[in-house]
């Protein structure tokens, strides 16, 4: 497949805002009672976005999304024409994809799976079950048995790796809660086996996240496809072992232009997979690799103040709408967006927080802003991932904040703006 042309999807540039997403900024100030602080997502731009992504892809390799990135309902309505399917880690995420009638398969991954997300993951059809544990066999086959099916299976593995390999948020090589340990894989691949009511697919591994540097994502790959016949021939029918789901992991770049080399692995992958006699059908599953450019988070500033030698910018919302930040220890870029005329170019640094009684409430520190004022406007990019999903909403009994869909007309010049709330 050509490669879908969009020079936007490849560089990001955070301290640019679309002039589309500037315009319905001041409009909901404008229309506002009170300041505002609200989500928006750029529906047009996420489709691009996923349609460059797969566009990429070698033969034989599918992308899945991780709906724990952003699972609100216009997100999973605008990806699914455009992935293969589903990554779900909870019966929660499971009742979501049925209530929207996706029409597309999903698997269901993640430890700590209770009995009844396993009894309603197989009642709704789950395509592949990821087994984190040995008992998870035990129960899973039972659960499979009750209801009259055999139950196709990956094992998810904690393998060895390299040292240069962990991450900042390492999933595997190491002590952690999630996967099978690699020595112990060959007794798990019996033990499914063993089980009547299970099938073995594959295996899974979801070794890193946040990661930034392509060379070493090929090199994870490579070690996993040269593992690869090795686990296989551990199954009592190998060739029934085809499915190799390599995880997401690749990062996002908050503080820079530059952005994970995305065609650059895919080229590696396809030249790799051409060597393999017999090649897993590999599965891609990522989050926020796909979400997180197509949101913005907009806050508006209540006060301006000076502190112990520091400026403070007072906003509203905060982290219980926009945890990232805080979640990830960074400070977030910041764009500013004035509001009234007559403004000189002086430049003040200063500290952006919310409204929350707690000196964490921080988004971003150090952020130089020209002659800031009380009702300004100030957009924080690179927030369509992991942000509001993962936040303490309910603390201080603040407001919600507002979330808006809306298309742009992406990748077009005369692109419109139009308007949609949730």
């Amino acid at each position: 497949m050509r490669p879908f042309e969009d020079s936007t999807m490849i560089q990001c540039e955070p301290n640019r805002i679309p002039p589309a997403i500037q315009a319905f900024c001041h409009r909901l100030a404008d229309s506002a009672e009170d300041p505002v602080a609200a989500f928006i997502h750029d529906l047009d731009a996420l489709r691009d976005r996923v349609r460059w992504l797969r566009s990429h892809l070698p033969d034989g390799v599918e992308l899945y999304y991780a709906i724990k990135a952003n699972s609100e309902a216009a997100i999973l309505n605008t990806v699914a024409p455009w992935v293969d399917g589903f990554d779900l880690s909870s019966g929660g995420e499971v009742r979501k994809v049925i209530q929207h009638d996706l029409n597309r398969p999903f698997v269901l991954s993640g430890p700590g799976k209770l009995d009844s997300d396993l009894r309603l993951a197989i009642e709704a059809g789950v395509e592949r079950v990821h087994i984190e544990s040995l008992d998870e066999i035990r129960r899973l086959n039972g659960i499979a048995g009750d209801c009259g099916i055999r139950q196709r299976v990956l094992l998810r593995v904690n393998p060895l790796l390299p040292e240069p390999l962990s991450t900042k948020l390492s999933m595997a090589g190491q002590p952690t809660p999630f996967g099978i340990e690699e020595r112990q894989l060959s007794e798990a691949v019996m033990r499914v086996d063993a089980c009547e009511h299970l099938e073995l697919g594959g295996f899974h591994v979801h070794a890193m996240s946040h990661q930034m540097d392509v060379e070493r994502h090929r090199t994870l790959l490579d070690g996993l496809l040269d593992k690869w016949p090795v686990w296989q021939a551990l199954a009592e029918r190998p060739e029934r072992v085809t499915e190799l789901n390599v995880g997401g992991g690749m990062g996002v770049n908050y503080l820079g232009a530059e952005q994970f080399d995305w065609p650059a692995l895919c080229r590696h992958l396809r030249q790799r997979l051409a060597w393999l006699p017999n090649p897993p059908l590999l599965r891609f599953e990522p989050g926020r690799f796909i979400t997180a450019y197509c949101g913005y988070y907009l806050m508006q500033i209540l006060d301006l103040k000076h502190n112990h030698g520091e400026d403070f910018a007072v906003c509203r919302g905060g982290t219980h709408h926009f945890r990232l930040p805080a979640a990830q220890g960074h400070d977030h870029p910041v764009v500013h967006l004035p509001r009234g005329a007559g403004r000189g170019n002086t430049e003040r640094r200063v500290t952006v927080v919310g409204q929350l009684c707690t000196p964490k409430d921080v988004l971003a520190r150090g952020v130089r802003l020209t002659e800031p004022r009380r009702g300004d406007l100030l957009v924080l990019p690179l927030a369509g991932a992991y942000g509001y999903n993962i936040s303490h909403a309910d603390f201080l009994c603040h407001p919600r904040p507002a979330l808006h869909f809306i298309r742009t007309g992406a990748g077009r010049h005369n692109a419109a703006v139009g308007e949609g709330t949730a």
